[in-house]
């Protein structure tokens, strides 16, 4: 008889051997006090600072996002009811996705569970109605977006990170008349690097290709109104689709779509992963749109973080800590050693109390090992200065080299 307890042990054993194990750190967020956050030890609890959320720009406990989700909870109770098609689409869902066409100048909005669901939603429809469809993906797009392109069950073609050159190359390979999408994220978080959107855009019109844009990382960040990156740059309405999140400068959660009312339709009518799942929350949808329109009038958020990324990048410099790229909010700071990258994350938390997650392999390649750091409006220039300072310590302590920005993308 197989064993098959025994099996998964075995695949375990060996994850934890390779070093992709993952633990969960017991956190507990309490609102008002972010960055500071409580960790339930299995001993004692204490106080640490968190230097790793995703919650961008702290919305996750803005007064007005707290105050809309709490008057939607009086108001509709704790969870939606059903599927979007069954009884569960609120008057919360329908405001947030004309909140967020409107955000993107698009006909229309569809929004999902998560930012995973959307992306693997929309590109299965995407790529998988359009007959003989080519996907054209960067190397880095996100697992969200492999996994919609896998189940479109469409031709994939990758192309080498950024590399303009090489998709024009892959495009002109492929016959005029075949259906073809372009994929790629506006901003990359494990390299916090920006897309060429300007040539990929060109590309895109010069051959024909419809063109999908991950701004999960950019949406509430950057641009008017905090509408994305492509926005900044003046060109959102060169992309077909824009996929954006709630879950990180909105500080909620789910996920979203925009673009041409036509496309839009037909992923609401044929993504299974949308008519088949529960609806988000009546309170989500509430905060989320809260979150939305705030960012849609304020600047304060976006430039307190933007200053503070770039404290922490300058600190970062003077000591020689190699950040894999300061072209974004994000701060990559390359360790290239998967025990040493985990060495110093126990040891920022334990000696420090500073919390920020090391990322091994699988999620980026060995020998980029790092840790992800995302400063956000939240941090005090003292706590900044603090984090330089002891990150510094403990890159004499494990000797580890020391590089500016500049020598490690020669050497990447």
């Amino acid at each position: 008889m197989f064993d098959y307890h025994g099996f998964f042990s075995a695949e375990i054993d060996g994850l934890k051997a390779r070093g992709g194990y993952r633990t969960f750190l017991d956190v507990q967020r309490e609102a008002g006090s972010f960055p500071s956050a409580l960790r339930h030890g299995p001993d004692a609890d204490s106080r640490i600072n968190v230097w790793c959320s995703n919650d961008y720009l702290g919305m996750g406990q803005h007064p007005l996002v707290l105050e809309a989700m709490h008057r939607a909870i009086d108001e509709t109770g704790a969870g939606s009811g059903g599927s979007r098609n069954i009884s569960g689409n609120n008057h919360y869902h329908v405001l947030l996705e004309q909140e967020l066409a409107s955000l993107h100048g698009a006909e229309a909005a569809l929004i999902f569970p998560s930012g995973y669901s959307a992306n693997d939603a929309a590109l299965t429809v995407l790529a998988g109605k359009l007959p003989g469809c080519v996907v054209l993906s960067d190397e880095l797009n996100h697992a969200s977006m492999i996994a919609g392109m896998r189940h479109s069950g469409a031709e994939k073609l990758i192309f080498r990170h950024n590399d303009m050159d090489h998709l024009e190359e892959l495009l002109a390979g492929i016959a005029p008349e075949t259906p073809k999408i372009i994929a790629v994220e506006s901003i990359y978080s494990m390299e916090s690097d920006i897309a060429p959107l300007a040539r990929v855009a060109e590309l895109a019109r010069e051959y024909g290709a419809f063109s999908y844009l991950d701004e999960v990382h950019a949406v509430g960040m950057y641009g008017p109104e905090g509408a994305g990156k492509a926005a900044e740059l003046g060109i959102a309405d060169r992309f077909d689709v824009i996929q954006g999140t709630l879950a990180k400068a909105y500080g909620i959660a789910g996920g979203y779509v925009a673009g041409p009312a036509s496309a839009i339709d037909a992923i609401r009518s044929f993504a299974s992963a949308f008519i088949f799942t529960t609806s988000l929350p009546p309170a989500v949808a509430a905060g989320a749109l809260a979150a939305v329109r705030h960012l849609k009038r304020s600047e304060l958020e976006r430039e307190d973080m933007k200053a503070k990324a770039a404290l922490l990048q300058d600190l970062l410099r003077e000591r020689r800590i190699p950040v894999v790229s300061d072209d974004a909010h994000i701060v990559p700071v390359l360790i290239g050693d998967s025990a040493k990258c985990r060495a110093v994350a126990a040891e920022l938390l334990e000696q420090h109390r500073i919390y920020v997650q090391p990322i091994n392999s699988p999620s980026v390649p060995t020998g980029s090992e790092r840790l992800r750091v995302t400063p956000t409006p939240h941090h005090t220039e003292a706590q900044i200065h603090a984090f330089a300072d002891a990150l510094d310590a403990l890159w004499h302590r494990h000797d580890l080299p020391r590089r500016q920005v500049e020598e490690l993308a020669a050497a990447l």
